[in-house]
């Protein structure tokens, strides 16, 4: 039985490597004990901001086995997303990285179910679901858990071999196989980069985030007008924010990625800063058509944008 847990668990891994995932780790799916006071203590906080579904599921989020029937294990994927492509004019309102091509979550999710397929196909009837920042999934958790990298002050997961532009992905199946039960040391050392270089001050403490202050929520989670007190701190992001990322020495070590899916639109780094700030609904479905920026909505974008140009 022993033997057979270690071939599937091998296979597993093979196979996802195979699907262009980049590490691919095995937890026993159980209670997250060290998860639960941290996250009670960030929620009793408000460091959630607007994101009240953060404090729905509370016990969903710390025990899978409460998502899914039968859940004996937690197969954690990481994407590499890294890209040397820049926007043209240094002047224009900046998008994240992650977000220059076709939305991860459609690109992910196709990969995680051409992997349950596979599991299926290979080892037998295999019951799980598929998750990609579309449950109350403690990702980062779950992929320090099975040995991926550890959590760093800037609360992201990072690798040695790869640094933290890569995207987290779960397929938690009521199998049981081989666990990856050696975490991996932290190695952030004394460094405070990413807190020294945060524009708005959201990292409160090593390894504390406040989310309502991230440039990623201003931009992305927060639905009413972004508050004046960030007014000239939003280092001109209109989506999403890289710079605790950028400034992570570790990320000296981030390799292409070889996606095609995250190929950047042909258009989208060419816009200049008069481009974006005149842009219509239009062009807006045309750039974004498959894009992870759809959900700020053209409005939200435009919210955005007028911000950090100073015209609002």
């Amino acid at each position: 039985m022993q033997q057979s847990k270690i071939a599937y668990s091998q296979l597993i891994k093979n196979a996802a490597l195979k699907l262009g995932f980049l590490f691919c780790g095995i937890s026993k799916a159980e209670f997250l004990e060290e998860e639960a006071p941290r996250l009670e203590a960030w929620l009793k906080n408000n460091m959630h901001g607007e994101m009240q579904y953060m404090e729905n599921h509370f016990d969903k989020r710390l025990d899978p086995r409460l998502l899914v029937d039968g859940a004996k294990s937690v197969i954690s994927l990481g994407i590499n997303y890294y890209t040397d492509s820049r926007q043209a004019d240094p002047l224009a309102p900046k998008i994240s990285k992650y977000a220059y091509g076709i939305d991860y979550h459609t690109v992910i999710k196709d990969k995680l179910r051409q992997l349950l397929h596979i599991i299926n196909e290979k080892i037998g009837q295999v019951d799980g679901r598929v998750f990609v920042d579309s449950a109350p999934v403690l990702d980062k958790a779950w992929a320090k858990k099975s040995g991926m990298g550890w959590i760093g002050k800037n609360a992201n997961l990072l690798n040695k071999k790869a640094g933290s532009f890569f995207f987290l992905a779960e397929l938690i199946i009521d199998m049981e196989l081989e666990y990856d039960i050696a975490p991996t040391a932290d190695h952030c050392g004394t460094c405070t980069n990413c807190i020294d270089a945060c524009p708005t001050d959201a990292i409160v403490g090593p390894y504390v985030v406040d989310g309502s202050r991230c440039i990623s929520y201003l931009t992305i989670e927060l639905k009413n007008e972004i508050p004046a007190e960030f007014k000239g701190k939003m280092d001109n992001w209109m989506f999403g924010c890289d710079v605790c990322q950028d400034v992570c020495p570790w990320n000296r070590f981030s390799v292409l990625n070889t996606e095609q899916a995250f190929t950047p639109h042909p258009d989208l780094l060419n816009l200049k800063a008069g481009d974006w700030q005149e842009m219509t609904q239009d062009v807006f479905q045309k750039v974004f058509k498959n894009s992870a920026v759809k959900r700020t909505k053209f409005s939200g974008l435009k919210r955005n944008i007028d911000f950090v140009s100073n015209r609002q």
